[in-house]
């Protein structure tokens, strides 16, 4: 009986004098060529915002109660994510002339935020490959999956926590979902809707100015076509230059036309932007038709679509207004 007293008061001896978990982590590092006097760390779902300064060496540290999750670190110019979670004491460095290349997470907890800094370089080095999209589909289907199964054995190796983990796994799936749709529309484009091949057509869609229009309706001028909804902040900050576009080739043989793809409760918002904004050109709503954009596999707005006077496409997917090129374009075809 006596020995069972004497193992359970060493067992509570034990845990007793085991460290109790922090519930905060603390944050340091240094910055090289810093941008600001300070950096913000922060997370809008968690409504977390804190803002650290920096010193004239480009030292910091603080210590933050957060809830485990991804952070958004910015610098005053560039950002950074991070995975934080209570316990953590990471260190960071960086020099601001090479952000990416130089990050590096050090200390308890920052495995998860090093494999991010990885992740990322590597993520970045993918997008950049200027072939991806061109080759040919097996080779295609090989190089993202090296690049995926790559991902996921750094995953597996990294002893690394397992929420984080778990979420990793879904979002390369997510990213490799991504990148097939990319491609297959691309190479959907390119069989489907290449130059001088015939658009795509919409049939009666509403006018603001009366009426319905029909794509065949516009033949006998070049075609500029605006995908655009009042919701897309993108598409808005295009009206400024496509305004002015439009008024450089007022008289010329091109028509240009913005089509809304808004739904049915925007329409009334649709109709007073058009008066606000003093919008020109035609001025179409789609009344939730998607078959004109499923056509030309749109999965992202503001987008543009230029055709010849015969209702050929020029380019399915033509420069936004605030490009230079697609004044070169006009230019190009003697507009």
């Amino acid at each position: 009986m006596k020995k069972l007293v004497y193992l359970l008061a060493f067992s509570f001896a034990l845990v007793s004098c085991k460290e109790e978990q922090k519930d905060y982590v603390t944050f340091s590092g240094k910055i090289t060529n810093k941008n600001s006097d300070s950096v913000v760390i922060s997370n809008p779902q968690f409504k977390f915002n804190r803002v650290i300064k920096v010193d004239e060496n480009g030292m910091f540290k603080d210590t933050m109660n957060v809830k485990d999750g991804f952070y958004r670190l910015f610098d005053g110019k560039e950002y950074a994510t991070l995975y934080l979670k209570n316990g953590a004491d990471i260190n960071m460095t960086l020099d601001t002339n090479e952000f990416d290349e130089t990050i590096t997470f050090t200390g308890e907890g920052s495995k998860e935020s090093a494999f991010i800094a990885k992740s990322s370089i590597e993520q970045e080095a993918l997008f950049g490959d200027k072939e991806l999209m061109d080759l040919p589909e097996l080779d295609f289907r090989a190089k993202v999956s090296e690049f995926v199964d790559g991902f996921n054995k750094r995953v597996d190796e990294a002893a690394l926590d397992s929420t984080f983990a778990a979420n990793q796994k879904q979002s390369i799936t997510g990213l490799e979902k991504y990148l097939t749709k990319v491609y297959n529309d691309k190479q959907y484009l390119a069989k489907n809707l290449a130059k001088g091949m015939e658009s795509p057509k919409f049939v009666d869609y509403e006018n603001n100015a009366g009426g319905t229009t029909s794509l065949d309706d516009l033949k006998g001028k070049y075609v500029y076509i605006d995908l655009w909804a009042t919701w897309c902040q993108p598409c808005k900050n295009e009206i400024p230059f496509l305004k002015q576009v439009e008024e450089k080739y007022h008289e010329k043989n091109i028509e240009f036309v913005s089509i809304s793809v808004d739904r049915q409760k925007d329409y009334e918002t649709w109709k007073q932007m058009i008066v606000d904004k003093e919008l020109t050109g035609v001025q179409l709503y789609a009344k939730e038709d998607k078959s004109f954009m499923d056509a030309y596999r749109v999965s992202g707005i503001p987008r543009f679509i230029l055709l010849d006077p015969q209702g050929n496409i020029v380019d399915a997917n033509a420069p936004r207004p605030s490009n230079p090129k697609l004044v070169e374009l006009f230019e190009s075809l003697n507009i």
